[in-house]
């Protein structure tokens, strides 16, 4: 049986970058992922400042919207590798994190976001659900051990 996460009321919703787990990166303190990488979207440290000192991940991510012109131009080449650095850091700094991805075998990791294709399974389930391929891949690494947790 698949693991699907997304929102408040998913058993796994602590899979979400939207979850209340900070992380230390790039020297300084993100509220969440979605902080985090709704802020690398910009070279403006104005914009980037306003994102981090965002009180919800939603309203991070409506700052970064309303700034699209903005977005560096190499966005696009480089997302997966934020995202991907982000959320390997919220499971290096949270061990419950680790615990309970590690307790759902090898079940899929799907984020079951109805409007988005890229990174969630989308409305028809025919997404690319690019966060859930990424967890599993920290998952795959933290049983290799190369993933080092940081209490």
């Amino acid at each position: 049986m698949a693991i699907h996460f997304f929102s408040k009321s998913d058993t796994h919703r602590e899979f979400s970058n939207f979850a209340p787990f900070g992380i230390d990166l790039d020297g300084k303190r993100w509220p969440t992922v979605e902080h985090y990488y709704q802020a690398q979207k910009f070279t403006d440290a104005t914009i980037c400042k306003q994102i981090r000192q965002a009180e919800k991940p939603i309203v991070a991510k409506s700052i970064a919207d309303g700034n699209k012109p903005a977005i560096r131009p190499d966005w696009d080449a480089v997302k997966d590798e934020v995202m991907y650095r982000a959320v390997r850091r919220k499971f290096e700094l949270h061990p419950s994190l680790r615990e309970l991805l590690l307790a759902i075998g090898d079940e899929d990791i799907l984020e079951t976001a109805p409007t988005d294709y890229y990174w969630g399974v989308g409305r028809e389930g025919t997404g690319q659900n690019r966060l859930g391929k990424i967890i599993e891949r920290i998952r795959a690494e933290l049983r290799a051990g190369a993933l080092a947790g940081t209490d």
